[in-house]
């Protein structure tokens, strides 16, 4: 393996990319670090550039004036949008190494449906579904009643999270379906719409980081989405997570491994759909059994403050092997400890929330990790500026001690408006 540091952009702004950029900097293979945008957290770890993750000339740029090696690319609209082709396709910039797939590969996101019909021609285990366009609409409500309720309705493409729709009945289902597909509620992204059987059971996301033949397992882990204790209310994009997963057992993962991830792998190359980097697998645990509920392309959030964490592993040199295609030579070390992730927001989030709030309490965390995630620097202080504003992960012998610690140090952060769930980690 080559010594050369490697000059690294990783693109994106939230808790995610503050958590790769802290893995990063702990590599001795790291050279410059660049954060497009960036936060107020990763100002620490690397330099923050202005610049967004779909300005492909202003990437191209900011590659030749530092000289990168890797471009990491952390959430899924730059993927989706093709930064891999774009990259590869460049003379200037083909010696790069990219940490995410071709655009066609990161369909496995983009559209709901292409990532159903990927699943059904390799017999990875998922759903029943039906996908509609406003072409067969009234073959839609038709399918639609003869479901027995919930049923899941899903925009085809990319609705920043909020996309799918578990209809209690039939009406509200109908309802859903013609919001979607008459009333173009998510414009594009809903112009088809995949109908599918609900799944009753328990959910977790597995990661796998693949060079396009051979894949490492990175841990396991499960996040919170709902905003109300107990899991109630409005879905957000997440209010805590913990790894290592109580009920993924051995025997499970092993299932997990032979059905699903293989599958999906070797379904990839088999297609030759190039595809490297992460593939998040969203699961859910029924009667034992796993099923694919999505696929992602990147890494998950909050998962990724426990993700990362637990790794034990250099991460540039995984992507420097998976750049080689020799990620068959690595083997992934686990942490033993558990990590648990709390997420602080903003006041009334999901919905309408206020930004620029100045937070205090910084200096007074002891043994946590604070990822920063809609956060911004603003004359000398910490301001908050998204919905989800800091991730506290903290390590434990067992994941309640580990949440115990997280709990400590979030009462010490003060802002206007902050709340939490109190109750991550609740079933175990």
């Amino acid at each position: 393996m080559s010594a050369k540091q490697q000059n690294i952009l990783l693109l994106g702004g939230g808790g995610r990319e503050c958590t790769l950029a802290w893995k990063l900097k702990q590599s001795p293979l790291c050279g410059n670090l660049f954060i497009a945008p960036g936060n107020a957290g990763t100002a620490a770890y690397g330099t923050n550039l202005p610049l967004s993750v779909t300005d492909f000339a202003g990437i191209k740029k900011t590659c030749l004036d530092h000289n990168i090696d890797i471009v990491l690319p952390g959430p899924e609209d730059p993927l989706v949008a093709g930064i891999y082709d774009f990259i590869k396709g460049d003379a200037d910039l083909q010696h790069i190494i990219v940490a995410g797939p071709s655009k066609e590969g990161a369909q496995l996101e983009g559209s709901k449906a292409f990532s159903k019909r990927f699943m059904e021609r390799h017999n990875i285990p998922t759903a029943a579904y039906r996908e509609f366009t406003a072409a067969n609409y009234t073959e839609g409500e038709a399918y639609i009643r003869t479901q027995q309720p919930p049923v899941v309705l899903k925009a085809d493409g990319l609705a920043a999270g909020k996309g799918v729709v578990i209809a209690q009945s039939t009406d509200e289902a109908l309802a859903a379906f013609h919001a979607m597909i008459m009333d173009r509620q998510f414009g594009e992204a809903s112009s088809k719409v995949v109908i599918e059987q609900f799944l009753d059971g328990i959910e977790l996301s597995v990661f796998a980081f693949t060079d396009g033949a051979n894949y490492v397992l990175l841990p396991e882990a499960k996040d919170y989405k709902r905003i109300g204790e107990g899991d109630t209310g409005l879905n957000t994009g997440g209010m805590g997570a913990i790894s290592p997963v109580p009920f993924a057992d051995a025997a499970f993962m092993q299932k997990v491994i032979s059905r699903i991830v293989e599958p999906t792998v070797n379904g990839l190359k088999a297609e030759n759909i190039i595809y490297n980097g992460f593939i998040f697998f969203g699961l859910i645990k029924v009667n034992g059994e796993p099923y694919v509920i999505e696929y992602n392309c990147r890494m998950g959030d909050p998962e990724t403050e426990v993700v990362m964490p637990r790794l034990e592993n250099d991460l540039v040199e995984l992507m420097l092997a998976m750049g080689a295609g020799k990620l068959n030579e690595v083997t992934v070390q686990h942490s033993a400890q558990a990590a648990g992730t709390v997420m602080l927001v903003s006041g009334g989030y999901p919905g309408d929330y206020a930004k620029g709030k100045v937070m205090t309490g910084f200096d007074k965390v002891n043994g946590s990790m604070l990822f920063h995630a809609g956060t911004a620097s603003k004359d000398g202080a910490v301001v908050t500026s998204g919905g989800r504003v800091l991730a506290i992960t903290s390590y434990g012998t067992n994941i309640k001690a580990a949440l115990a610690k997280s709990y400590e140090n979030a009462a010490h952060i003060q802002y206007d408006g902050i709340y939490y769930r109190k109750d991550i980690g609740w079933e175990f």
